[in-house]
Formats: C-alpha cells, structure tokens, sequence
C-alpha cells in the first residue's frame, strides 16, 4: 500500500510493521478502530533481508501463535527453517490486510494539543493514540573497535552475513557468544572454516532434557506466563537470551565440545591495537556460568518431574567436556590467518523520531504492558514486555490484544465529553 493517499487524521497510528505492528492490526481492524501503519521498509523485512541461510527457529513451532494464525503445518515439534517461516509471515500479512505504508519513514512523533502529529517522508498525520512497535532491533551494533581492524579484513554483521562461501578464504572471527553468534560459530564451523569464537555473559540452555524439548518442559511448569513484576524479574528486559539450536531437529550448543574439534574460545573482547584483538581473561567465567544456568534449568525441570511423580529418564548434570588451559589475552588476527570479523553484537533501538515523555534515563521506554505513562501512547514488540514470550511468535498476540483493548477503552473515554456536548 505504499501508494496510500494518506488522510489528515486517524484514530490511531502505528509505528513499524513488523509482528508487532501487524498484530496490532489485526486488533484495531477487529475493533473498528481506524488506524495505519507506517513501515521505514516492507513488512516483517527483518525476517526476509537479516537472517542467514541456515538460520531457523530456536522455539518449537508450536509456540508460533500469532493473532489467528497458529502454526498449522505437519511438524509442531520441529524448527521452521528460514523459508518457511518468511512463507508463515507473508500468510499472516495476507490475512491481516493491515492498512500499511511500506517505504515510508516517520521523523517525528509528537503531542499538538489533543492529537499526536506524526511526521513522514510521505507527509504528515495527526492521529489520538500512537503505538510504537519499532522493537530493540532497529540498527546493528558494530563496537567502535572495529574502525580499528586492519583494512583487509572483512566486516560483517550477523543481519548481513550469509553463509560461509559468502566470506573470503581463512579464518573467521565471531565477536558474541550469544543466539547468533553461536549459531553462526556452529554454521561455519560445520562448513570446515577454522572459527574464533569470542564469548560473553549469555546464558546457554539444554535443547532436549529427560525425553523431552526444554521448552515443553518450562511450559508445563508455567515459566511462559511468569511476568516481569515477578520477583526477581524486573532485569529481564535486558537479558541475553540462552544458546541452542532447533538445526537439523534442534540440539544443544556446547562451546566446549567445539573447542574439543578445533574451535578457539576467548573472553570478552576489550579493544583492537595494532591489528590484534585484545581480550578479557574470562573465558572459563563465561562457560562456567553459561553451565551453571544449563543445570540450573535442567534441575527446575527434575523438581517439577519429582512433585508431579512424572516418568521420565533419569536426571543428568551436565559435566565440562573441555577447559581452557590458558587463559588467551590478545590474538594478532594476521598471524593467525583471520579474514573475517563477524560482528554478533546485537542491535541498537531508534527511538529518536519519538518526542515523547515515555523514556527513562537509559532511553528505555517506561509502560506497563505496553502502556506507558502518556496516556494515548503505547509500545509493542520488546522483549519481557509482559512475559517471557513477549517479542516472540508466543507472546506478541497476547500483548497486541491487551495493548488495543487499553486504546479502544482510552479512545472511548476520550470522546465520551464530546458526544455529551452534542447530545449523543
């Protein structure tokens, strides 16, 4: 819908249209609510421009509950490769029917008066509620260092890497142990290229435990609908999340067994200088706490086996199939071959369009349950906006139902004065 004639005013607005954003869609359209939607590029892009090759879910399919649209195919238990799941999306998109404006960037979100005008490289709206479903994912992060890397290595990020054949010949280094990183880590080292894998505080997690996926596990024992006013839970918003795979069936990610087939393993990255990286003696830190969380869940999952008297195999603890003998400080990246600088460092939020009073001193938005503290101003899309499942297949439609039911009943009590004013 990119060529929209856009109207003056709408009753509600959205920012990005992504799964948040079409599933925020979906509810105003079921509810009569007269909105658009705004996307910078093309509907969930990041699924179809920013993935790599091999890439596939880490979650179950099972758990892909979009507003209308369970998962429907023959493998509930598998892990819906790349193609498959763009095909699930654009089937959510066609469903939809969302009003949206592809190619179409907004500049600015403000409050006029009792409206929010919204500004646009298609030109200007005004609108009485905004939802702002943009997600923490809005730019790569590439550390400063990397304006330090010599020259004739390669940088890429994880949205724009491919595959191993995609790189030059030599070594690759991967700069972030978590999801991405130790995936693409797995993928290039399954393709034969010799693989330095930088680590950090990511947590890693069992994909099958005592006859079971993990996930069904935790779901049965109610860790999906834990929220974030839990105790204790208040800092999930910003955790990394665990590493594992759902490749080839779903299996676990142990560093340590690639370490074992020829994977070099390092500590937190500090700095580049004079073509080396420098790095965090750390690395047996990193792998002992990623263990620990690894037993750590497998034992929540033994205790709820025990109280609800489940057969199941036998518990195992996870023991270190390898440990670093030193711990590695630098690396001259030339000496030892490296062509390659994969940077799994995450992305960046934008928020820079929305003059809104809704953020705190770190440039986090303040809501509870995507309500924030504007009234008529709503978020969709993070991660632990509510539950575990919030930003996921899981989660996003629950969150986008309960944050159009708090806007409709704001825009009813919004025109209740007027329509007393004129008698209706």
């Amino acid at each position: 819908m990119s060529n929209t004639t856009l109207k003056n005013h709408y009753e509600t607005v959205v920012v990005g249209g992504g799964q948040a954003g079409l599933s925020a869609s979906y509810y105003l359209s079921k509810a009569g609510i007269d909105h658009i939607v705004f996307e910078k590029k093309t509907a969930a892009h990041k699924w179809k421009t920013e993935r790599w090759d091999a890439f596939c879910l880490v979650t179950p399919n099972h758990q892909c509950l979009l507003p209308d649209h369970a998962y429907d195919g023959d493998d509930p238990h598998g892990f819906m490769v790349k193609d498959e799941i763009v095909a699930y999306l654009d089937r959510f998109i066609a469903k939809v029917k969302a009003p949206i404006v592809e190619h179409t960037e907004v500049s600015l979100v403000e409050r006029s008066g009792d409206v929010f005008l919204i500004e646009t490289s298609a030109g200007a709206v005004t609108a009485n509620s905004v939802i702002l479903a943009t997600s923490l994912y809005a730019d790569p992060f590439i550390p400063r260092a990397g304006a330090k890397l010599p020259e004739a290595i390669l940088q890429v990020h994880t949205a724009y890497y491919r595959n191993a054949a995609s790189l030059p010949e030599g070594a690759v280094m991967v700069v972030g142990s978590g999801q991405s990183g130790c995936q693409i880590a797995e993928d290039l080292h399954l393709a034969g290229r010799k693989v330095h894998l930088v680590t950090g505080n990511a947590p890693r997690c069992a994909r099958f435990y005592r006859g079971r996926d993990v996930v069904d596990w935790l779901t049965d024992i109610g860790q999906y609908e834990i929220t974030i006013e839990h105790d204790g839970m208040s800092k999930k918003k910003h955790d990394t999340n665990h590493y594992l795979t759902g490749r080839d069936g779903g299996r676990d990610i142990d560093l340590r067994q690639f370490a074992l087939e020829g994977m070099a393993l390092y500590g937190r990255m500090e700095t580049v200088t004079g073509g080396k990286m420098i790095f965090r003696p750390n690395l047996k830190q990193n792998l002992d706490e990623a263990d620990r969380v690894y037993n750590g869940i497998n034992a929540l999952i033994d205790r709820y086996i025990a109280e609800k008297g489940v057969d199941a195999p036998p518990p195992t603890i996870y023991e270190p199939v390898w440990e670093p003998r030193d711990e590695i400080t630098q690396l001259d990246l030339e000496a030892a071959g490296v062509t390659s600088v994969i940077w799994a460092t995450g992305f960046t939020p934008d928020w820079s369009f929305a003059a809104l009073p809704i953020f705190d001193g770190t440039g986090y938005p303040v809501q509870r349950r995507g309500v924030t503290r504007e009234p008529g101003v709503y978020v969709l899309g993070l991660p632990w906006l509510w539950t575990w499942g919030s930003g996921r297949f899981l989660g996003m439609g629950k969150d986008a139902e309960y944050v159009v039911d708090h806007l409709a009943r704001f825009l009813d009590a919004a025109a209740t004065p007027l329509r007393r004013a004129s008698g209706a």
